[in-house]
């Protein structure tokens, strides 16, 4: 508990107003700190990064103790109902989590010491167009319960986080056996009943020769995202795609004042298993191109990785995690596309309405059309 509160009173001087004493928090689409009570703005000296951005080579990182990788200490709350673990603003004393509403309070708070990001994207979309987004969203439910969209008017339902991410770069060449289909068709009689009578139809049927083949194809992969949270539904996180990576910054906790961050669940090893899997559909589509034909099958694939790098980045999102009914509804924004995913609730008394009133106006057009 004390180690908690000594983290949170370590707060930065140049975080502070030099008007009011104020922390000084980042305004979304700007490179600016903005101190909300007084108004005064300082600019954050936008990073210069000299060519392309930094790619670590994972093999040599792995080779050595990556424990010694740089760390930042951070004030951080764990919620005990989903287990994420994010960073916890010093000015409250309680809170929901961000990832499933359940509560949190100071005494589960700690300080942890996390990777230091590499690079981040800032928010630039600010918390009005987000909870616009939210609003509009909600309102667009078809079969939503009535009392829900309130639930679009309280502002503070909205969460800015950044979320951690690792990108993987990799060039793959992968040997395979399968087989090449060449259709061709064949004209075939058969015989079918018209009005009463059997009467002989000729149709066209498909048929495929079937041919060995074998080979090696090359891919390359740029800035493969791998998520490196488990706080959230990965089918939403990636519909959020894509991201501008090209315009990551080089980390500074300047950009994350005012915001939370969630500390990644995902380690470097477990990111780069999953980075395969990714490639995966990708390679296999350039081996059935490779193989050519009408249709393709696939028997043996061997694939080498060479030279696999990687980066530890934070994104920007705004996140809303609702309770309906006892169950946890998660909504997300792209912070910098605006882009929108989110998971509802249905209305089990309006669907079966909706049933009710398709099905009588079903019977109407049916005695209609029979007289």
């Amino acid at each position: 508990m004390s180690d908690f509160i000594e983290a949170t009173k370590s707060v930065s001087n140049e975080l502070a107003c030099s008007g009011c004493g104020a922390i000084l928090k980042f305004k979304p689409g700007t490179l600016n700190l903005v101190c909300e009570y007084c108004g005064a703005e300082n600019e954050i000296a936008k990073p210069v990064l000299e060519g392309k951005i930094e790619e670590i080579s994972l093999d040599d990182f792995l080779a050595k103790n990556h424990e010694q990788e740089e760390k930042i200490e951070v004030a951080t709350v764990n919620c005990q109902s989903c287990g994420a673990t994010s960073t916890f603003d010093p000015n409250i004393s309680s809170d929901k989590c961000p990832f499933c509403a359940s509560n949190l309070v100071v005494k589960s708070g700690s300080t942890s010491s996390m990777h230091k990001p590499q690079y981040v994207l800032p928010f630039a979309i600010d918390i009005k167009k987000a909870g616009d987004r939210f609003k509009n969203w909600l309102n667009s439910l078809w079969f939503a319960p009535n009392d829900l969209k309130h639930y679009a008017n309280s502002a503070d339902k909205l969460n800015g986080m950044y979320l951690p991410f690792w990108t993987f770069d990799c060039k793959t060449d992968s040997s395979y056996t399968g087989q090449r289909g060449e259709d061709y068709y064949v004209t075939e009689s058969y015989t079918a009943v018209e009005n009463g009578k059997n009467v002989t139809r000729t149709r066209q049927v498909r048929h495929t020769r079937w041919y060995a083949a074998s080979g090696n194809v090359n891919n390359e992969f740029d800035d493969l995202l791998i998520e490196a949270t488990k706080s959230l539904n990965k089918q939403k996180l990636r519909a959020l795609e894509p991201w501008d990576v090209k315009n990551l910054l080089a980390y500074n906790d300047k950009f994350l004042s005012g915001f939370r961050t969630e500390t990644y669940a995902i380690g470097l090893k477990e990111a780069y298993a999953e980075a395969k899997g990714r490639m995966e559909p990708e390679i296999e589509s350039t081996i059935r191109r490779d193989i050519g034909g009408d249709r393709q099958m696939i028997h043996y694939v061997n694939t080498s990785y060479h030279n696999p790098t990687f980066k530890h980045i934070l994104l920007p999102v705004w996140i809303s995690a609702y309770r309906y009914n006892n169950k946890v509804y998660q909504f997300l924004i792209n912070a910098r596309t605006g882009e929108v995913q989110g998971e509802r609730p249905y209305s089990a008394i309006k669907i079966a309405l909706a049933v009710i009133t398709g099905v009588v106006i079903a019977v109407v057009i049916y005695s209609l059309a029979s007289n």
